[in-house]
């Protein structure tokens, strides 16, 4: 397993080795810690646990690249070897986030919060490093903008099984039936099953972030969650659109995750969340019965922050 880490200040070789062990479960004898411009005639290959380290410029001192073989005892998520590793060696440590942005990493501090980074490379050679925003403060960071990232709300996608359920439905109904020979969520972009598909998609994913308490930001853009009732108010509308037996698989699946939209919202009677959602007027807010719930907390109340 490979974990790449990040550390705000400079850390000796031996810090690093003694650092990992503890991390790894591993002795420290059994950890390669050497310069990534360093002789590899020095090198220990056989080692469970081999880190290159390099000098890098601006907000971060070191680069780590850490490679835990499969003999090597424990290899534990990333998130928790940087937290190990910054408490051992007292000091800040970034690893990147899953989500697209390059830009996109994690912070967590000798104390163990855990907050997220964006860091930022300029176009120099070598580059230089900036963690430009954190969304919580970091001491060690005292130039990074406190603020909450938007783009990271809207890159999270958990896993939506019951749209992916019903697209494989549709394909079987089509294989079964000769009169929907021709219907395929290939068929184009304008395709009404491929948008079904895709609002589905869109409707799934929402209701799962919600019932996770909008995890793993813990918040979640105003905007967005407008779009997301949109595409149900699409859903709504489009089975005039699509075969009998597809409307029938459509509607199941809505029956599923309409149930669990319910558990997680309230009802909304005088009608704050469409005021909120349009900007202070409800005249024109579309109002499909989901429109008409809201969850409480509101996750964008902080949104500004």
């Amino acid at each position: 397993m490979t974990y790449n880490l990040l550390t705000i200040d400079a850390v000796s070789p031996e810090v690093m080795a003694l650092a990992l062990a503890g991390c790894l479960g591993i002795a420290v004898g059994d950890v390669d810690v050497a310069d990534s411009d360093g002789d590899p005639d020095l090198r220990n290959w056989d080692a469970p646990v081999s880190c290159e380290y390099r000098a890098v410029r601006g907000d971060v001192a070191w680069s780590l690249d850490v490679y835990a073989q499969e003999e090597a005892a424990d290899q534990p998520p990333e998130a928790d070897v940087a937290a190990g590793f910054a408490k051992a060696v007292m000091t800040t440590v970034l690893f990147p986030a899953e989500e697209a942005p390059p830009s996109a990493y994690w912070a967590v501090t000798p104390e163990g919060l855990l907050t997220r980074a964006r860091l930022e490379l300029s176009d120099d050679e070598p580059p230089f490093y900036e963690v430009t925003a954190v969304e919580a403060p970091v001491p060690q960071l005292p130039r990074a903008t406190v603020t909450r990232f938007a783009e990271i709300v809207r890159e999270q996608r958990p896993d939506t099984p019951v749209a992916w359920a019903f697209a494989a439905s549709v394909v079987k109904v089509r294989q079964a039936a000769s009169g929907l020979a021709r219907l395929s969520l290939d068929d184009g972009t304008g395709s009404p099953v491929r948008t079904a598909k895709g609002n589905l998609v869109v409707w799934e994913r929402v209701i799962t972030q919600m019932e996770s308490a909008w995890a793993p930001s813990g918040w979640y853009l105003a905007h967005l969650y407008r779009e997301r009732l949109e595409s149900r108010d699409e859903l709504a509308g489009i089975g005039a659109r699509l075969p009998r037996d597809v409307t029938e698989l459509l509607d199941e699946a809505l029956e599923q995750l309409d149930g669990r939209f319910v558990a997680a919202t309230e009802d909304d009677p005088s009608g704050s969340l469409r005021r909120e959602l349009a900007g202070g007027s409800s005249e024109q807010t579309p109002v499909g019965w989901w429109w008409h719930r809201r969850p409480n907390p509101a996750p964008w109340e902080t949104e500004g922050r």
